[in-house]
């Protein structure tokens, strides 16, 4: 998949992958339809760094999710 380009089938992919990386327990929290294309670059930011761990402490995910958080629509 090619996920150089900002689109809403690429933030689906990226918000899918991170709730399988991060085991997140309430999958409902995030959802693809929580983000805007406008926020691509950042949430892309976010996959990569994700994407090239093993493993997350406790804090990091909360972290991790706080910062996805700040990127939802409102």
């Amino acid at each position: 998949m090619d996920l150089s380009k900002p689109s809403m089938e690429n933030v689906e992919y990226i918000v899918e992958q991170l709730k399988k990386k991060l085991k997140m327990l309430n999958i409902d929290a995030i959802k693809p339809s929580h983000f805007s294309e406008a926020w691509y670059d950042e949430l892309k930011d976010i996959y990569d760094m994700v994407m090239k761990r093993e493993t997350f402490s406790p804090s990091e995910i909360q972290a991790i999710v706080e910062e996805l958080g700040s990127l939802r629509k409102r």
